[in-house]
């Protein structure tokens, strides 16, 4: 009887070993072949990856407004030429930047984080308070196309806020103007 016993139990092992075997590799296959995050087409494939990550081109350089007004503001054309007039200008997608230029017209850019009207948000003040962008933004430098990270809802910002080390105001004017 033993012998059954033990016999049944060695073979309850095996299945179970085989069906965490299989589990694992099912999961692993699950989580490589799942879709990545990649945000909106731009109309320039512009790689933050590229720039502020293996070129390590500060975040201010391109967004001048992010540190010292509420918009951070999104580069104008001439701010890409600075280095694209040299670097890289026959590569198509540069190629573009030179011809907007030609006929005098802006990049397009599609926005990524866009807060609705009855909400104000200020760069300025979070920069000064020493909060980084990556809080709100997610590690950027590591994106090839920008995601939205972050839906920035009330409880969101609200959460952020109540944290001790913050030291900000959760009064209702502070955001809705």
């Amino acid at each position: 009887m033993r012998e059954i016993i033990a016999k049944i139990a060695r073979r309850a092992l095996v299945w179970l070993a085989w069906i965490a075997v299989i589990s694992l590799i099912a999961t692993g296959a699950v989580w490589a072949l799942r879709p990545h995050a990649v945000g909106p087409k731009q109309p320039i494939p512009f790689s933050h990856l590229r720039h502020a990550g293996i070129r390590e081109i500060s975040c201010y350089f391109c967004h001048t407004g992010a540190d010292r007004s509420p918009v951070a503001g999104v580069p104008e054309l001439e701010k890409c030429l600075l280095c694209h007039e040299v670097i890289a200008d026959r590569f198509d997608p540069i190629a573009k930047l030179h011809e907007a230029r030609e006929r005098n017209e802006p990049i397009e850019w599609v926005r990524v984080y866009d807060l609705p009207d009855h909400a104000y948000f200020n760069h300025e003040a979070h920069l000064l308070k020493g909060i980084d962008c990556a809080e709100c933004h997610g590690d950027v430098k590591s994106m090839d196309r920008v995601i939205l990270n972050q839906k920035l809802s009330m409880g969101f910002c609200v959460d952020c806020h109540r944290k001790p080390e913050h030291e900000a105001s959760v009064d209702c004017w502070t955001c809705h103007r």
